[in-house]
């Protein structure tokens, strides 16, 4: 492979650049609740995806994939001992901190895709009209910059997740929140930077030497960098 096919190269697992992958800063965390991601499948296949991501961070975390033509959905498995939660502001979903203090384990269903996909989850997917709908607190904004968001206050999916585990999961929350948000804003960050849009101190833990000694940017976006620079 030459150094140019190599610049190019994605990570098959984390999908940026391979001299950008961040799989090796990704944690392993042990949580009480279980999360179940739903993925559209338009939603699964794009890099920017922080669904994903979200679930390589959880222990025990699955991933169902949804909106294929012709697909026929399974209900998802949910334990005997456990207690369905569907992370989505429909119009009958409560705050999500009234389920902080369960005596059982919650397994946490998370739609990942559009706003207009992540709507239409709760009917198409068979046994989830039955499930409670849970929302979140206001908590800032959003730090994904990846994507125009189209609705005030919408945050990116691993976010959603992060601020649901760090209500759920009691006293070691606000560590697995920050554990997750950690990894999202380098993956963010060093996306952006690719972009032409981050120079390179401004990406948290810096570009690694392998993308700085074969910039898989272009040389267009390396001018308009240059450009930025001059101003």
């Amino acid at each position: 492979m030459s150094r140019r096919d190599h610049a190019f190269a994605r990570c098959a697992v984390c999908r940026l650049h391979a001299t950008l992958c961040i799989c090796a800063l990704v944690p392993r965390l042990r949580t009480r609740t279980r999360l179940v991601l739903l993925v559209h499948y338009r939603e699964a296949r794009k890099p920017s995806n922080t669904g994903q991501l979200a679930a390589r961070c959880v222990e025990r975390s699955s991933v169902e994939i949804f909106g294929k033509r012709g697909q026929v959905l399974e209900p998802p498995v949910i334990g005997d001992d456990e207690a369905p939660l569907l992370l989505f502001p429909d119009d009958d979903a409560v705050p999500i901190a009234q389920h902080a203090a369960s005596e059982q384990p919650i397994a946490l269903l998370v739609p990942d895709g559009s706003w207009r996909q992540a709507s239409k989850v709760r009917r198409r997917v068979p046994g989830l009209g039955a499930i409670p709908c849970v929302t979140l607190p206001e908590a800032g904004p959003t730090e994904y910059r990846l994507r125009a968001e189209p609705r005030e206050g919408g945050l990116a999916t691993l976010e959603a997740v992060a601020r649901a585990l760090g209500i759920l999961e009691g006293d070691a929350g606000p560590r697995t929140a920050h554990a997750m948000l950690a990894v999202f804003r380098v993956m963010v960050e060093r996306t952006l930077w690719f972009r032409g849009r981050l120079r390179d101190h401004e990406v948290t833990g810096g570009i690694p030497a392998a993308a700085l000694a074969n910039d898989p940017r272009g040389a267009v976006t390396r001018q308009s960098l240059f450009a930025r620079e001059q101003t």
